[in-house]
């Protein structure tokens, strides 16, 4: 357990302070559900956003994003050692990874994903998609899962869901920005059927129906995803319902505001606006008071792993 003397307790709100910032200059989204978490969740979870947040840049906007990868890895041993780095993200961590006994796996997990997006690594099917989403917002899903005392499998399960569906719901709104950069998310399998001559549209990235259909076949699978969560999160403590629903939600209009767009994601980037927003953060408020039962589906098999990581820690 995490102890405090009056310096370390000061110095800890001197650190939230900063993961605070980091929260809401860096999600808009994320931000403003999180204004509906009672305190005892907020603080932890923060401190976690924060810490996906500045590993995230650390290889995004490095100059050499191996190095930038080699020390988040020897951040984050240093993290677990109890040794953390002289940063305010990193000192929060530690005390919520060490608080919570999240497993060292996890963060890792999230990690590997970060390097595969070094590696450049392109995605064939489906499933391999669901691999990288697993590891870069999966991971997420189950360790905000775990700041909120959940350890039951089935909920876990439901956390991955939503982790998942969030980062593909990311993936179909940056279409083009990311093939702008050089990247493509969507499934090699997926644009072939539909016709897409990959080399040449990285060459000339631009909207076509091709494009449109590849985009709308991801965000099915998302909202298949946002349907299974939905289940999970009326297990969730009562308190954090409202802003886990208005996450889910918000992300989820994302998605209907590309098809709106004709799905057209490649020459626009969709935006929920303030009213919008607004209006989900009450439907979220009143659904959190309806506890449904959990979606008994089994889990996507692309994230056994880290449902696998929590039921093997003591």
């Amino acid at each position: 357990m995490w102890t405090y003397n009056l310096k370390s307790a000061l110095r800890h709100d001197a650190d939230m302070s900063e993961c605070r910032r980091l929260l809401r200059h860096g999600s808009h989204s994320f931000f403003a559900a999180s204004l509906l978490l009672p305190a005892e969740y907020r603080q932890p979870i923060t401190a976690l956003y924060a810490f996906c947040r500045v590993a995230d840049d650390a290889v995004d906007l490095a100059d050499d994003p191996r190095r930038g990868l080699d020390g988040l890895y020897r951040r984050l041993d240093g993290i677990y050692a109890d040794r953390p780095g002289n940063t305010a993200v990193d000192r929060a961590f530690t005390h919520v990874v060490h608080e919570y006994r999240i497993p060292h796996r996890l963060p890792a997990a999230l990690l590997e994903g970060f390097e595969w997006d070094v590696d450049g690594r392109r995605y064939e099917t489906l499933s391999d998609t669901y691999a990288y989403c697993a590891r870069v917002a999966g991971t997420v899903g189950v360790m905000m899962a775990m700041l909120m005392g959940v350890r039951d499998k089935a909920v876990l399960s439901r956390a991955c869901d939503l982790g998942v569906a969030m980062q593909l719901t990311n993936i179909a709104r940056d279409v083009g920005e990311d093939a702008r950069n050089g990247r493509i998310y969507l499934p090699l399998g997926l644009l072939r059927s539909h016709g897409v001559e990959l080399d040449a549209w990285m060459r000339r990235p631009g909207f076509n129906p091709d494009i449109g259909q590849s985009v709308r076949e991801i965000l099915e699978a998302a909202d298949r995803l946002y349907r299974r969560a939905e289940r999970g999160i009326g297990q969730l403590p009562v308190g954090v319902r409202p802003a886990i629903f208005a996450a889910r939600s918000i992300y989820a209009e994302i998605g209907r505001e590309i098809e709106r767009r004709r799905y057209d994601s490649v020459n626009q980037r969709a935006v929920v606006g303030g009213r919008r927003k607004l209006q989900l953060l009450a439907r979220a408020i009143r659904k959190a008071f309806l506890r449904q039962q959990c979606d008994a589906s089994p889990p996507l098999k692309e994230t056994h792993f880290l449902l696998d990581a929590v039921s093997q820690m003591p």
